[in-house]
């Protein structure tokens, strides 16, 4: 899946977790990361507020789902 920043310099993973639906609310999105399940990079990204930019690559522990990040 590839998610288009639009302009925008950045999205914050808690941000783009729930806009995705990928969790029901803002604090699921929270609780996702700090459990520990979310991947920047291949590696476990706890930072709620993280910024994602162009080329990083956001992924689920035990998914198959990934996210690239675009312009």
């Amino acid at each position: 899946m590839e998610f288009r920043l639009q302009g925008k310099e950045f999205i914050e993973l808690n941000k783009l977790l729930k806009f995705l639906n990928i969790a029901e609310s803002g604090g699921y999105a929270n609780q996702m990361i700090l459990d520990g399940i979310i991947l920047l990079n291949d590696k476990v990204e706890n930072r709620k507020r993280c910024k994602l930019r162009p080329g990083d690559i956001i992924s689920i522990k035990n998914d198959d789902l990934s996210i690239f990040i675009k312009e």
